[in-house]
């Protein structure tokens, strides 16, 4: 895995590092930017909707679902999207405390907008329902195995991912001694987060956090029923239709 400096550390799968040099990110726009990140292209569907007298709104189609207290999460976790998408939980909870639905296909990114975007998920009143569509690497997993307990769901054909944290830096030897320990501490950090919300009934804390640190030595790739067995999702859902508690 590439390097990355100390005040970025990264969770971020490495085939995805490698296609993201081959793109650009310099849009003027911010906005076509972030919903970039989505479609993969500067091209937003928009909804047109119809109103009295003959009236229309348009939307794009992120901003339309947000309105069913849908949010994405989508491409490279940084910063800026973090912001958004903590932005859109809090006004969604603000409008009611109804379930949100939390569609992840993302590769990973910074740890710390990660985390920023957990601790919202856990501090606002509604439930959090996650669904890993495509795939939830690195810090992408962490999100979705922190969904409400018994809505953690995956399409068939998702694959999760969790590894330990990377950092990279230059400088004293007593600066990097620093940078290390951060490091460290985030890598148990994240651990105690696994273990909180994906650990097995049976397993006592400490088995828990052991289990998750020995994973995170090394990518470990899961299909959707792999994860489900290790606890990060509860269900593997084909359609919308299908049952929660026949899969």
């Amino acid at each position: 895995m590439a390097s990355v400096s100390i005040h970025r550390v990264n969770l971020l799968s490495g085939i995805m590092k490698r296609s993201l040099k081959c793109h650009s990110h310099c849009l003027d726009n911010r906005s076509v930017r972030r919903l970039s990140n989505f479609t993969g292209s500067g091209l937003v569907p928009m909804v047109i909707e119809r109103e009295g007298r003959g009236g229309e709104r348009a939307f794009d189609i992120f901003s339309r679902l947000l309105r069913e207290r849908v949010i994405f999460v989508g491409g490279e976790i940084n910063d800026a999207d973090a912001n958004l998408i903590v932005a859109q939980l809090l006004y969604l909870e603000a409008e009611s405390a109804d379930p949100i639905e939390l569609y992840i296909n993302s590769p990973g990114g910074s740890v710390t907008a990660g985390l920023a975007i957990y601790d919202t998920m856990q501090y606002v009143r509604s439930p959090v329902h996650t669904i890993c569509i495509g795939q939830a690497c690195s810090m992408g997993s962490i999100l979705l195995g922190a969904g409400a307990k018994g809505f953690r769901k995956a399409l068939p054909n998702s694959t999760i991912m969790i590894h330990q944290p990377s950092g990279g830096s230059s400088g004293q030897a007593s600066d990097m001694a620093i940078r290390a320990n951060e490091i460290l501490r985030l890598k148990k950090r994240l651990i105690d987060i696994y273990a909180q919300h994906c650990g097995r009934e049976e397993e006592s804390q400490t088995d828990r956090c052991n289990r998750f640190e020995q994973a995170l030595e090394r990518d470990k790739f899961m299909d959707g029923e792999s994860a489900k067995a290790f606890g990060i999702i509860d269900h593997v859902v084909a359609s919308r239709s299908s049952k929660l508690n026949d899969s």
